[in-house]
């Protein structure tokens, strides 16, 4: 008979509380006070790495606070793969419903520009498009579609998510006046050429284009979908970030 995989036990010791099957030390006493200084010791690595992860929402409600809320996190949604760049992705919706936090709703979406950031960052590489290609994809916009670096995201708060980030950045100027947590901002988030992650505020207008370029309208389409607002500023600075990697023709002739 097979013996009984180890892992899941010994995996549930160090977020439960309980002993696995088999840890044993030369003392029975001593097993559980040694298997709790090996538990405490990867709860502190864990917390750390998600306030790296994290590290405005930590800001925002404190080290202590964050270090608290971050146990409870690690209980539900321990790590399921060993690159932890991937784990942390469930914690907005964890702080959507952590009702300790109920008076600040604007961090779950910090939370996720945040998230979107970690994203970018290790996102795969891609070569830009050719500036004569873009141009001649401007020419039949009823025809072509872009196709964008895996880094570029956009996050649609109903929060300022970017002025709330910015103001908590390291070596950030206190803001000149009290910051309105409550009026909408929409976010582009993408590594540029220098591998940087910048957040950067669209107007809505911008944010309505980006989000029909991703999701494949057609340049035509995605300017339709702008509210009027003129789409050249924003392909400007895409192209110039080297963001826009490709076209998809929709349309032929």
């Amino acid at each position: 008979m097979q013996a009984a995989d180890p892992l899941p036990a010994f995996r549930a010791g160090l977020f439960d509380g309980s002993l696995p099957p088999g840890v044993t030390a030369r003392a029975a006493d001593e097993a559980e006070t040694r298997f709790a200084v090996y538990r405490n010791n990867v709860t502190h690595s864990l917390t750390r790495a998600l306030a790296r992860r994290y590290p405005v929402v930590e800001r925002l409600v404190g080290p202590e606070f964050f270090a608290a809320m971050a146990r409870l996190f690690l209980r539900d949604h321990p790590p399921r793969d060993p690159r932890l760049f991937l784990w942390g992705e469930t914690f907005p919706a964890f702080l959507q419903g952590f009702r300790p936090l109920r008076d600040l709703p604007y961090l779950p979406d910090v939370a996720r520009l945040e998230w979107m950031r970690g994203l970018a960052y290790h996102a795969a590489d891609a070569s830009p498009l050719q500036a004569e290609a873009l141009t001649a994809a401007a020419t039949a916009p009823q025809r072509f579609a872009l196709t964008l670096h895996p880094s570029v995201q956009i996050l649609r708060s109903r929060h300022a998510v970017v002025t709330i980030w910015q103001a908590n950045q390291p070596g950030a100027s206190a803001p000149e006046r009290p910051i309105r947590a409550d009026l909408a901002e929409d976010a582009m988030v993408l590594r540029n050429r220098a591998d940087r992650v910048p957040v950067i505020a669209l107007p809505s207008g911008e944010a309505a284009f980006l989000a029909a370029l991703l999701r494949g309208d057609t340049l035509l389409m995605a300017a339709q979908a702008a509210e009027g607002a003129d789409p050249g500023p924003l392909l400007a600075q895409l192209a110039h970030t080297g963001t826009i990697t490709g076209l998809i023709e929709r349309n032929a002739p």
